[in-house]
């Protein structure tokens, strides 16, 4: 985090010919809110490693080796050049303020403590923040509310919510939030009745890992030369919704992205099939590596009544998670596939005893992870790019060296390495095949599909497209915007073809719907 802050810093005073001190006053303008910054003494000669380990921010643990992103100063081309750097570099610097506070230093504050507590409750579970009747939809947008769910049209009201059969063909009021509801004055038939019985409804529910939930930092926070006060202000956004941006991803995205490319998700497409289905969406993903045993995981997150909801289609896409670890042995604490048998059989069978019958689960196999270091790895990270010093084979570098990195075993120089955590991923997605060809479940029918990274890649280059343009630029790992929406059309192409009775029929009635819905104002 400070080798991060003070490059940029250092960055903002370069570019703008300015003191450190007016670039770090930049900075807080940039950013919303009360932020607090750290105010020290840096000698611009310093890169932001030195800088770190002087202020004692950054530390070397004994035995380990010595962590930094940009090349050991030009004094000593190897690791002592750093320590020279170190030892000159001390008594230049001087914190003035202490603003670096942990989050549990934070939750010690009496007023706060409830609320550290209820958050950690929420992170853990992925619930919404906000859920005044606890039907586990909210209408609130982050902290897992809306973005991550339909959005409750009722929170008062724990028989109203996205996804259950209308109550009373909804005669009265919208008890599934799909906006249909009330009589029709010509004939006395509910709407409901009249545009969404036999219309096969189902929703989407994903069971997924940070790519699911469409992890992104923004590029611009670390492009000092296209940094403004306008590049920070969703940074609040970002920050309550765990820097993933569920609302644009490839499953359950629908809103229009305002992260470069454009919004495309099986949700959209289900709803633009069956206007019925409107809202019926879960995005039920997590940044961190998963449980051994993720079936509780599932039954305190999903939300789906198997007596009065619709079914549901399942996609069950943990694409990395696997295999991907930041420790020191990486190939020893992935999972094997006889852990992954249990885990994924685990999980079927609890989705088996809460889903209603009808629905369908498919799961999608690993990705093949060296697309990442042979199209990244010799490119400049958005932090080298001003005075290229930082490409994505240092940050990879660091990242390790920290022990934080996404993925030890493809994000490596090592090419015997990103080859070993291929075959793993290879020999679980074949466990996930297996799964599909000899498991039957009484509630839902069950598929398998390949991640289509490949398919993605080439349709992206007939666009004239290059691959790296299809990864995150700023972690250099997750999927970026461009590849989740490439990503959904070859998935519902796969579907109808091979699995037409998964995404059902399209409903008569959708033009009727919308034409009524502009007649009342959209409402």
């Amino acid at each position: 985090g400070c080798v991060l802050v003070v490059s940029v810093i250092e960055q903002l005073a370069q570019w703008h010919n300015s003191t450190v001190k007016a670039a770090v006053e930049r900075l807080c303008d940039y950013i919303p809110g009360k932020y607090q910054i750290m105010h020290h003494i840096i000698d611009r000669e310093m890169n932001a490693d030195v800088v770190c380990h002087s202020l004692r921010l950054c530390k070397q643990d004994p035995g380990q080796p010595l962590c930094h992103l940009y090349s050991p100063p030009k004094k000593e081309k190897h690791s002592s050049g750093l320590f020279h750097a170190l030892a000159h570099a001390r008594p230049k610097c001087q914190i003035r303020s202490k603003s670096f506070m942990g989050f549990s230093s934070v939750c010690a504050f009496p007023l706060l403590a409830n609320l550290c507590e209820k958050m950690k409750y929420v992170l853990r579970n992925k619930l919404p923040f906000e859920d005044f009747d606890g039907d586990k939809f909210s209408t609130f947008p982050t902290l897992r509310g809306y973005h991550w769910r339909g959005r409750d049209c009722n929170d008062k009201n724990t028989t109203v919510y996205p996804g259950r059969r209308p109550n009373n063909w909804d005669a009265k009021s919208d008890s599934n939030c799909n906006g249909i509801w009330g009589v029709d004055p010509k004939d006395g038939i509910p709407y409901e009745e009249k545009f969404c019985k036999g219309a096969g409804s189902k929703g989407i529910v994903l069971l997924g890992d940070s790519a699911g939930a469409h992890f992104h930092i923004p590029p611009e926070w670390m492009t000092v030369t296209q940094m403004s006060a306008k590049s920070f202000a969703n940074l609040p956004m970002a920050f309550s919704d765990e820097f993933d941006w569920p609302q644009f991803s490839e499953i359950t995205g629908f809103l229009n992205s305002t992260i470069g490319g454009w919004t495309d998700s099986l949700y959209l497409r289900l709803r633009r099939r069956n206007r019925c289905n409107h809202r019926d969406l879960q995005n039920i993903s997590q940044n961190v590596y998963f449980l051994v045993n993720i079936a509780p995981y599932f039954s305190f997150s999903l939300a789906r009544n198997q007596l009065l909801d619709n079914p549901a289609i399942v996609i069950y896409a943990t694409i990395g998670n696997d295999v991907c670890n930041g420790e020191r042995d990486t190939l020893a604490h992935m999972t094997t596939p006889k852990e992954m048998l249990s885990n994924v059989v685990q999980a079927l069978q609890y989705l088996d005893s809460h889903l209603p019958n009808g629905s369908h689960v498919i799961l999608t196999g690993l990705v093949d992870g060296r697309f990442l270091w042979d199209n990244l790895h010799d490119r400049y990270h958005p932090l080298g790019q001003l005075n290229k010093d930082v490409t994505y084979s240092q940050l990879y570098s660091f990242l390790d060296c920290l022990q934080v990195s996404p993925c030890s075993g493809w994000l490596t120089s090592n090419e015997t390495l990103r080859n070993l955590t291929s075959e793993r991923a290879l020999q679980l997605s074949n466990v996930l095949k297996e799964i599909v060809r000899s498991e039957k479940f009484a509630n839902f029918d069950i598929f398998y599909m390949d991640f289509p990274l490949r398919q993605t890649a080439e349709e992206w280059r007939k666009m004239g497209g290059e691959p790296w343009q299809l990864i995150e630029p700023v972690d250099g790992f997750h999927p970026s915007q461009i590849a989740a929406a490439l990503g959904t059309g070859i998935t519902w192409q796969k579907a109808l073809h091979e699995w037409p009775q998964v995404l059902g029929k399209e409903n008569p009635f959708n033009d009727q719907i919308e034409a009524i819905f502009k007649d009342q104002g959209g409402h």
